[in-house]
């Protein structure tokens, strides 16, 4: 028989066959309530702490957003400027993770062939689309709005001069962004993995994929050294000394002080500045006579500015430290009940598998100069281990593949069975550099998001 120009002869049945709406929706309720459940734990747990815990007036001041004004008329337009930035932020943060969840779901699914396969299909174009949307373009323009706004520029100012360049810039650096992300990844998958045929003819979609699944590997990768590196550090190499209530309470106190300090400060510069805006226009000569001279009021708000940006940097700091505080006290505190004996033991045993999983990557990849095709997966006998046994569960496995995958499975959770000790450890680095950190706190969650 010769093949057939139509494509849905290749089509399955149970693709062809449409079902009823309800019966989609209540296939679909699994995707839908993994998507809510994961969306809402992350944003109410997980982001308040990558985001330092900041009030929600000071993280808008990172990632400023246009001021919106309750008299004007109710609109689309209108609700969309009302728009905090932290809205925005914790919206795209839980909905990367939560797509995230989902897609593996999906797969789980699709490996043991559970849930309708319609409601499979219709979620995975649903779910792939929106997370690609959201990993290349929405989150990496949030980040780039939020360095060009802590650099000074203004995107919803009066100034319009100053508002046009900063949309220029923010246009500019999305742009450096995905040229730098389409044919980076462009050039190491077109040299080493496919031939030039397959580069000219995938999709876009495809490429995108591929792009994410190189740069998250190498980040997975980086990420959990990173983890194994902290949990040796925080298991044997650093003995903090006991913590008590009165230090928690003396740190406490100094971060209420700077709290009230930088309150002060800012009633103080708003107060000064509404005087400066109802100043009466000066003329030319003497506007010129105060550049040379000095304006009392702007030296005023040029000192006030810089006293904020340091308590604000002072508060940072403080608030990283009372946090390593409290954790290092419930620590502490645990260690002397069974379940804390049990999990100081099990931390113990995770770090020697960390140390493990150092010294046999470092040994494999000194192999690799004499023998290039030695890998670590097929030489590691916890991952060969495995692999049997997933073997011997279903012959029909490829046992090399799975012990590919199984070793960047561990990868994982090294990474976040080490989650507190890598937060100890950044915590720790924070205090070499506090205004690096106070910049860069507000996009911290979305680069987490989007790793």
């Amino acid at each position: 028989m010769l093949p057939s120009d139509d494509c849905n002869d290749c089509v399955p049945d149970y693709v062809k066959r449409n079902l009823p709406i309800s019966s989609l929706a209540f296939s679909s309720l699994p995707f839908i309530l993994t998507f809510l459940v994961v969306a809402v734990a992350v944003s109410h747990k997980l982001f308040p702490l990558l985001s330092g815990r900041a009030p929600q007036k000071d993280y808008d001041a990172q990632l400023p957003t246009t001021a919106f004004s309750f008299k004007e008329r109710p609109s689309i337009a209108g609700h969309l400027k009302g728009l905090t930035a932290r809205t925005l932020a914790v919206t795209i943060f839980s909905a990367n993770i939560a797509l995230s969840a989902v897609l593996v779901e999906l797969i789980l699914c699709e490996i043991s062939n559970t849930v309708n396969p319609v409601a499979r299909t219709l979620a995975i174009k649903i779910t792939l689309p929106s997370l690609l949307f959201l990993l290349i373009i929405a989150t990496p323009a949030l980040e780039i709005h939020s360095v060009i706004s802590s650099a000074g520029w203004s995107f919803g100012g009066a100034r319009k001069a100053q508002k046009r360049v900063a949309w220029i810039l923010e246009g500019l650096g999305l742009a450096i962004w995905l040229i730098g992300f389409w044919y980076l990844g462009r050039a190491l998958l077109g040299s080493y993995l496919h031939e030039e045929s397959y580069v000219r003819t995938h999709s876009i979609s495809e490429g995108c994929l591929e792009r994410i699944g190189i740069i998250g590997v190498c980040l997975m990768a980086s990420l959990a050294g990173f983890a194994a590196v902290s949990s040796l550090w925080q298991t044997f190499g650093v003995k903090f000394r006991p913590v008590t209530e009165a230090d928690i309470s003396r740190k406490q106190a100094g971060l209420d002080a700077t709290n009230e300090m930088l309150l002060t400060k800012q009633s103080r510069l708003r107060a000064l500045r509404r005087k400066m805006s109802e100043t009466p226009q000066e003329g030319f000569v003497t506007r010129i006579v105060g550049s040379i001279r000095g304006n009392v009021d702007v030296q005023e708000r040029n000192t006030l500015q810089l006293e904020i940006s340091g308590l604000e940097t002072m508060r940072t700091s403080l608030s990283n430290s009372l946090l390593a505080l409290e954790s290092r006290r419930h620590a502490q505190l645990r260690a002397h009940t069974p379940y804390g004996r049990l999990l100081n033991f099990v931390s113990y045993i995770f770090s020697v598998y960390c140390l493990y999983r150092i010294s046999a990557t470092a040994f494999t990849t000194l192999r690799r100069f004499s023998s290039p095709n030695t890998s670590f997966s097929n030489s590691d006998p916890i991952n060969n281990v495995l692999a049997l046994l997933a073997k011997h569960w279903d012959p029909s496995l490829d046992r090399v593949a799975w012990s590919r995958q199984i070793s960047f499975l561990l990868s994982g959770v090294m990474l976040f069975a080490s989650f507190n000790s890598v937060l100890q450890t950044f915590l720790l680095f924070a205090r070499l550099a506090p205004g690096i950190l106070h910049h860069a706190q507000a996009n911290l969650a979305l680069l987490v998001s989007q790793i």
